[in-house]
């Protein structure tokens, strides 16, 4: 199980211990501290970026001295290393199984969609945490992901927020341009029969066409013929 941002709280309740806890944004690095610093105790890895790295050594910096910490660089910003513009990276890889890209002579924001494969090399935004677990999990080599709580709707909230607190979110800015075309390659061009993606949130905003829902019976289902 991968445990993404504040969602770790879910895991505490159930008394579970994901295999890893993501985390690439410094502002939940800076307003969940302590939820941060528990799914980086609790799980057996965690993967942060550098900026919410630094969120945790101005917190908790007991705990970079951990040794089951890995650093999440985006594709084409990796540290040591001069970024070149989007478009000219998704032509360079466009080719690359490693990979799999938009590109758009007239539009900029298509290349900077994409799915990597191999996150050794960096990992796409997407402009949500999740995109980046799908990632990850294809990664490890795992053929079945279940997606639990990508809603995707920020007017609804998020269930570990405090009660009544409107916590700001870029989630309905960034659907359109990012999120959305950021699943929509996976299932073109990545979902395929040795690597299945599925949504148990009935009321997520992804659609049925671009990542298939399930019952929890049809998850049962799934796992007992795997």
């Amino acid at each position: 199980m991968i445990a993404v941002n504040g969602s770790i709280a879910r895991f505490v309740d159930e008394g579970l211990e994901p295999l890893f806890y993501l985390c690439d944004d410094r502002g939940v690095a800076a307003r969940k501290g302590l939820a941060v610093a528990e799914g980086i105790k609790r799980s057996t890895n965690a993967a942060l970026s550098r900026s919410a790295f630094n969120e945790v050594a101005k917190q908790n910096p007991d705990l970079l001295s951990r040794t089951n910490l890995f650093l999440l660089e985006r594709v084409n910003r990796s540290t040591g290393r001069a970024a070149i513009s989007d478009r000219r990276f998704a032509w360079q890889v466009r080719n690359d199984p490693d990979y799999a890209v938009e590109w758009s002579l007239f539009r900029q924001k298509p290349n900077r969609i994409g799915f990597s494969r191999n996150m050794t090399n960096g990992y796409f935004n997407g402009r949500t945490i999740a995109y980046a677990a799908l990632q990850l999990a294809y990664h490890m080599g795992f053929d079945k992901v279940f997606l639990v709580g990508v809603d995707m709707t920020p007017e609804a909230g998020q269930f570990y927020d405090p009660k009544g607190a409107v916590v700001p979110s870029r989630l309905g800015d960034d659907y359109a341009d990012y999120i959305l075309p950021s699943f929509e390659i996976m299932a073109r061009k990545v979902v395929d029969t040795r690597f299945a993606v599925y949504n148990l949130s009935q009321e997520s905003r992804l659609s049925e066409k671009t990542i298939q829902k399930i019952s929890y019976d049809e998850l049962d289902q799934l796992l007992a013929g795997s």
